[in-house]
């Protein structure tokens, strides 16, 4: 389990709320940011959920993702509300549990889940002068023969004409890191980092275009902002679902061949996004989980 918070620790007298995500799941870091961006002050744990006798616990908790947390937290007493923040993730809790899945209202959701809409980033401008490319990569779930073949493979070349025609590549990757630097060690005006390390949100502001996995992540950030998006080559059962559902609504480019000229010349926002209109509402979901902790905050069950 992974805690992640946005704020110093503080002292846990008074009410404080525990967050929690996989550090391991581009979607889960993303999803918690930004939920975490809308709590402004509100006193953060950094409680693991192992507490000892004597230690105060959270008053409430978000946790994204981690089952085996939100299990450990409910059997301590502390109200959860637990946030499943991709597709082809393990059901929700049960119903006696509070819980929120983050899908689009324009994709009709499973049966029994309870969508909060995408989960967009605080801060929806973006810099009047943008350069490079950001590419969020995410090898969650992935089989790992699929990973490393795209790591070794495929990705070099995409990086390279990333540059070529952005000037710069910013990678964001969230597991499975090391044969990605490898494949990539050496190329100018390319950085690779953790996605538990970086700010991918404030990346893509300042970012030209936006290469990413099929994440949920990565269309919410591209959608909100009315941004260009390219998907990578999706990898994995969950990836190639969602990029198929995805793609029934919305025109996004595959970067299969990084030497596609149209690759580089995206559609307008209206051309892309055109079909699922403004999505004002739907974009609102980080709003939501944070005003649904907050009132589990207050007034817990």
């Amino acid at each position: 389990m992974a805690v992640l918070t946005t704020a110093p620790a503080v002292p846990t007298a008074g009410p404080t709320v525990l967050l929690a995500c996989r550090e391991q799941q581009l979607d889960s870091v993303l999803a918690l940011r930004r939920v975490a961006a809308h709590l402004g002050d509100l006193p953060r744990s950094t409680d693991n959920g192992h507490a000892l006798p004597g230690q105060t616990l959270p008053a409430a908790a978000l946790v994204c993702d981690e089952e085996a947390t939100t299990a450990r937290l409910a059997r301590l007493g502390v109200p959860v509300l637990h946030l499943r923040s991709a597709p082809g993730a393990a059901p929700l809790p049960a119903d006696r549990m509070l819980s929120r899945a983050q899908w689009p209202g324009w994709l009709e959701h499973p049966a029994g889940d309870r969508p909060t809409g995408l989960l967009a980033p605080a801060r929806l401008s973006r810099r009047r002068e943008r350069h490079g490319t950001l590419l969020l990569l995410s090898f969650w779930d992935v089989p790992p023969s699929e990973a490393e073949a795209f790591a070794t493979g495929p990705l070099s070349a995409l990086v390279r004409e990333a540059v070529r025609r952005t000037g710069s590549c910013t990678v964001v990757g969230d597991t499975g890191l090391d044969p990605v630097r490898e494949a990539t060690a050496g190329l100018p005006g390319v950085t690779v980092d953790a996605a538990a390390e970086a700010d991918a949100d404030e990346l893509h502001a300042r970012a030209e275009l936006l290469l990413a996995s099929p994440t949920w992540g990565a269309v919410a950030l591209a959608q909100a902002r009315r941004a260009p998006l390219v998907f990578l080559p999706a990898l994995g059962t969950a990836q190639r679902e969602l990029a198929e559902r995805v793609t029934r609504l919305v025109r996004v480019p595959s970067a299969a061949d990084p030497t596609d000229p149209a690759l580089w010349q995206p559609s307008s926002a209206e051309e892309q996004w055109g079909a699922v209109g403004p999505g004002l509402d739907d974009l609102r979901g980080a709003q939501g989980v944070a005003r649904t902790l907050r009132q589990l905050l207050l007034a817990p069950p």
